[in-house]
């Protein structure tokens, strides 16, 4: 049984996910399931990106290389995707940090222009 919804923000999750192996995307989908079932995801599934407000990254490895899907929660029961990368090195870039902030943004803006045309 859902817990939460997962949603994707534009196509830059559904971009990332087209571009990797069958057996990754796999993966993914084995995450995201986690995600929209269990009450309490554990760490290694979903984690809180330390120094932002509300961003989490889904945490995916398979074998020895590791993924990264940005993430957050709207109204606490909607998880929205963003964008995705292989991680290559231990910290996360903080590039890849400043655009999935910059998404979360733009979804935020969008959302509250669709508001004030109720």
């Amino acid at each position: 049984m859902k817990v939460r919804t997962v949603i994707t923000y534009k196509d830059y999750f559904e971009d990332f996910l087209k571009k990797q192996p069958k057996k990754v995307q796999d993966k993914i989908y084995k995450i995201i399931e986690a995600i929209e079932t269990l009450e309490r995801v554990p760490q290694n599934y979903l984690k809180a990106i330390t120094g932002t407000k509300g961003l989490y990254e889904a945490r995916i490895s398979l074998f020895s290389n590791i993924w990264r899907v940005f993430c957050f929660f709207d109204e606490d029961k909607l998880v929205i995707l963003l964008n995705g990368f292989s991680k290559k090195t231990q910290k996360t870039p903080k590039r890849e940090i400043e655009k999935a902030l910059r998404l979360m943004n733009e979804y935020y803006n969008e959302k509250e222009q669709k508001e004030k045309k109720k």
